[in-house]
């Protein structure tokens, strides 16, 4: 009895064996290609790019030339302004997966620092102000700015890290 308990058990764990391989061998395969086959740096690339045209079309000077409207009011101009921003930024949001931490901070701290001044300088205009008053107000404080304004920082980090992924 003691052969056939043993012969039986070693059965079971031949079928189980059996059917766990049928199983495995019917499960689709992922396929991987080799790492040669996929090369990133053109998307990284292109992603960089893509942000540092965002950083052109985000600056104040450049988006105030680009969406002023001398009939608005300063708070219109503010809405307009902001949303534009807005836009442009959620328009390239998806190119942080292919660029740095640091990068991707820095275009979303331009982003912020752009929009925070529009607000403070909209906020202390008189309720009748013009949008006219408004751009010069914001083309005034970039002027006076005596360090390097954050839109040459960021433009900067894009392009010593492009640079980088280039000479790789």
């Amino acid at each position: 009895m003691e052969e056939t308990s043993i012969s039986l058990i070693i059965s079971v764990v031949a079928l189980f064996i059996a059917i766990v391989s049928y199983f495995q061998s019917k499960k689709p395969k992922k396929i991987q290609a080799p790492k040669e086959f996929f090369n990133s740096i053109p998307l990284q690339l292109q992603a960089y790019e893509r942000l540092v045209m965002l950083t052109e079309r985000i600056a104040l000077p450049n988006l105030i030339s680009r969406v002023s409207q001398p009939q608005y009011t300063a708070k219109e101009m503010q809405m307009v302004l902001i949303d534009n921003i807005k836009q442009e930024f959620e328009y390239n949001s998806s190119q942080q997966i292919y660029v740095s931490r640091v990068a991707w901070e820095a275009v979303r701290n331009l982003k912020d620092q752009n929009m925070i001044t529009i607000n403070q300088i909209a906020n202390v205009l008189p309720p009748d102000a013009r949008a006219t008053d408004l751009n010069k107000q914001l083309l005034e404080i970039i002027l006076n700015q005596k360090e390097k304004d954050i839109h040459a920082v960021v433009l900067d980090t894009l392009n010593y890290e492009a640079k980088e992924i280039l000479n790789r």
